[in-house]
């Protein structure tokens, strides 16, 4: 009589009850040891190898004891697979496809201990096909029903379980708050609405020691307690459970549970994350930002387009009409390409110069019913982001930019700024003023007398319009920094520019830009000095008008906009 090796596998979809003396797997296993003894005299035999698969589902053939049981089938010690049911082997069409296909090629075939068919015959596997239908059926049921309960608990504001988030504790299956992480939750809130940059704020958090949650885990193994990644962070800043909700399937529902964070606070976080966004969708987050994309026109109301070159390893960056990009050229005359770092300075010192005119102030603000106490706190915080404008770090200056202004015109002759008063008075006043409606709707054109002229090889954006005559110190500190130096270069202490900014402590790019400076024309240096300059030329811009400039010294002039000399 040939020996007929019999494999029993047993599976149960949770683990509730497996630590039981004698459970539900023991249970299946005795009945199919009790029918194998019955086919003694076909010379069926058990083996002694468990195929065991507790608290693991019959939808998936990820289940350890199952691929063990299939690789024996393949290398021949298993002839026939006893079952107590057949869905305890399967619970799915297409995997049980794949594992008849195994059976078959090894010889091999399965019974179930209280469904009789036989897999060898077509009418055996119809009706084996049409149980695991049912079986298929009743999980997808059984699968929408945990669904619906869910969203319907959620709907209702309640905790459905997962990883406890930071701040909280869970009590009779409901977040409670963890003072102590709750306040960390706080300070992360407060930090990312302060410094708007979560790669900021993960340095922050590192410097003052805060980690994520630490958890207990099965065997009770203790994990957590590590830094925040990057990712973590965005979770954690944009998980409404803070607020006090509940989401589900994209939309929030209010919570059972107390919120940690204020709907202020909330907000605040939440429109820096999106302005963010944005401005990662812009290209503002590169090494070298585009300030005023996605503001800038030409003066046909042509949008300009970031743009850059590459010349011998250096970056110039420019702002081009959309047309000349598009290849239309050879149809329109017209388009302008402008350098991006001087329209980017011009634009940023008119906004200055508009927070320091109290005359321009008031007439934004003129526009709305404010009671006098209300204008003097605006003209006090527009006083305080003049002082502080130097040091406003850049993603705090493209936030202005982008909740100031409309759009930026840029023509041969002048640029324009167009620039919301209501926006502007909510900058001065904060988000929880409400402001009157306007008396006089629109924006406010700021307007800059700058002129497109060559300078050496490029485009430059000169300054025009009246010569001030009140000198400047930062721009005699510049000037008096590019005099020496270039002394210091040319004393032969230092054989090279990098010898001399390692000993000086100034970075190469900044005593590139003082050698270039020292060269400027005598009487240039002196009308610097006087402060007889074109107004509005900074000594920002005139770095960035000196990158290019020609050694000419009457090509100096004219590129500059001083008069012949």
């Amino acid at each position: 009589m040939k020996r007929l090796n019999c494999a029993i596998y047993t599976r149960k979809s949770s683990d509730e009850g497996l630590e039981k003396e004698f459970n539900s797997l023991d249970a299946q296993r005795e009945a199919c040891e009790a029918y194998i003894i019955s086919q003694k005299h076909a010379g069926w035999v058990a083996v002694r190898d468990l195929y065991d698969d507790g608290g693991l589902s019959g939808g998936t053939m990820e289940r350890p004891a199952l691929k063990r049981l299939l690789a024996d089938i393949k290398s021949g010690k298993v002839q026939i697979v006893v079952v107590y049911k057949v869905d305890r082997l399967t619970r799915s069409l297409a995997d049980f496809a794949k594992i008849v296909d195994v059976l078959d090629a090894a010889g091999a075939s399965f019974v179930s201990v209280t469904q009789q068919f036989n897999t060898t015959t077509s009418m055996g596997r119809l009706t084996l096909n049409m149980l695991l239908s049912f079986a298929q059926f009743e999980r997808e049921i059984a699968g929408e029903r945990i669904r619906d309960k869910i969203a319907a608990s959620k709907a209702k504001g309640m905790w459905m379980g997962g990883n406890v988030p930071l701040g909280y504790d869970v009590r009779e299956r409901k977040l409670i708050v963890n003072d102590a992480e709750a306040e960390t939750v706080r300070t992360i809130f407060r930090r990312y609405a302060e410094l708007g940059s979560v790669r900021l704020l993960g340095h922050e958090l590192d410097r003052l020691g805060v980690v994520n949650k630490r958890r207990e885990g099965a065997g009770g193994v203790l994990a957590g307690g590590n830094r925040f990644s990057r990712g973590a962070l965005y979770t954690l800043l944009q998980n409404p459970i803070y607020r006090g909700g509940i989401r589900h399937q994209g939309k929030v529902y209010p919570g059972q549970h107390e919120a940690i964070i204020d709907a202020e606070l909330w907000q605040l976080v939440q429109d820096k994350l999106a302005g963010n966004r944005q401005a990662r969708t812009l290209g503002e987050t590169a090494d070298e930002p585009s300030l005023l994309a996605g503001l800038i026109v030409d003066g046909d109301g042509q949008r300009m387009t970031p743009t850059h070159a590459v010349k011998k390893g250096r970056r110039y960056r420019y702002y081009v009409s959309t047309q000349l990009i598009s290849g239309a050229r050879a149809q329109h005359a017209k388009g302008l390409r402008t350098p991006a770092g001087d329209i980017e300075v011009l634009v940023l010192d008119r906004l200055r110069a508009f927070f320091a005119s109290q005359r321009d102030l008031s007439e934004a603000l003129s526009r709305f019913d404010l009671d006098a106490s209300a204008v003097r706190s605006a003209m006090t915080k527009a006083s305080q982001l003049v002082e502080d404008w130097a040091n406003l770090p850049p993603i705090k200056l493209r936030e202005l930019v982008r909740t100031m202004v409309e759009t930026i015109t840029v023509d041969d002759e002048k640029v324009i700024a167009s620039i919301k008063p209501k926006e502007i008075a909510t900058v001065l006043l904060g988000h929880t003023c409400k402001l009157p409606e306007a008396r006089h709707p629109g924006e406010i054109e700021l307007t800059i007398d700058a002129k497109l002229r060559r300078a050496g090889k490029g485009i430059r954006l000169v300054v025009g319009g009246g010569v001030t005559d009140k000198p400047d110190a930062q721009m005699i500190a510049l000037l008096r920094d590019a005099h020496a130096t270039r002394e210091a270069l040319l004393s032969g202490r230092d054989e090279t520019i990098d010898a001399m900014s390692q000993r000086l402590g100034i970075n190469r790019g900044t005593l590139s830009a003082h050698m270039r400076l020292s060269y400027l024309a005598p009487d240039i240096v002196r009308a610097l000095v006087a402060g007889q300059h074109p107004e509005g030329l900074t000594p920002a811009g005139l770095i960035s008008l000196c990158k290019d400039l020609a050694h000419d010294w009457q090509l100096q002039r004219t590129d500059l906009g001083f008069e012949t000399r």
